[in-house]
């Protein structure tokens, strides 16, 4: 094998991870938002490797009259032709119903006092500040409350399902779901995301570990999925309720 072919797999990565993280926001299916100038440097270096490695084989080549040098290099590394040809042409999808079925629930986070709610109707609320009220918050502030949030759809049994946002601490390997049971409404495709308006769904002792994570469901709206669906968050221009 010609040492200038060997550059190809460099020069390849290098290009796939400046697609995913420069010309697209492809990369925020696999890490989180911060890490993208990282990316892009580690994909800048690996193009300039490939780029020198080639230039410097043909020197040496014109210098010594023949092209016939051969490499050590096993054939094993044109293994790295798979993923930089799969973030140039086709990206894997991002996490969905599928990993969120297969995990438990984020750990809620144990929180003090609670702010008193606004008074908006529906109220806009992320599916972790959601959690928190129903299990940690002994004001009961969230009983009766018309609540509008947003997330995929994860299966379950029958007509319930689960709202799931995924979060990420590093990348997608270390992400870990939030997940909301919906009673009632109609039953949307798995990993369909959506908009769900209700109230909390009656069980145990609100505001302890007793009660149920659940919503009796009023609406449920299709949406798009947002462009960093690995956080739980409020579409732009609603405020965080806590």
């Amino acid at each position: 094998m010609r040492r200038t072919l060997q550059a190809v797999p460099l020069v390849l990565c290098g290009l796939g991870l400046l697609h995913v993280s420069l010309v697209t926001d492809l990369y925020l299916r696999y890490v989180k938002e911060g890490m993208r100038p990282l990316l892009i440097a580690t994909g800048a270096v690996l193009l300039l490797l490939g780029l020198a490695s080639a230039v410097l084989d043909r020197g040496a080549n014109s210098s010594d009259g023949h092209g016939h040098g051969r490499s050590g290099t096993p054939k094993v590394a044109w293994l790295l032709l798979v993923p930089a040809l799969s973030l140039l042409c086709y990206a894997p999808p991002a996490l969905g119903a599928y990993t969120a079925a297969r995990q438990s629930a984020k750990p809620v986070v144990h929180q003090g006092d609670f702010d008193p709610l606004p008074s908006a109707s529906p109220l806009p609320m992320t599916l972790s500040d959601f959690t928190s009220r129903v299990r940690e918050d002994r004001g009961q502030a969230i009983k009766g409350r018309v609540v509008r949030m947003t997330g995929f759809v994860t299966p379950g049994d029958g007509d319930e399902w689960e709202l799931t946002r995924l979060i990420l601490n590093c990348c997608a390997a270390d992400a870990q779901s939030v997940k909301v049971r919906v009673h009632g409404g109609p039953v949307p495709p798995a990993d369909t995301w959506v908009t769900v308006t209700g109230t909390w769904h009656p069980g145990g002792t609100l505001g302890t570990a007793s009660a149920p994570v659940a919503l009796d469901a009023r609406t449920v709206t299709k949406v798009p999925r947002p462009t960093n669906g690995y956080q739980d968050a409020l579409p732009p221009g609603e405020s965080v309720a806590r």
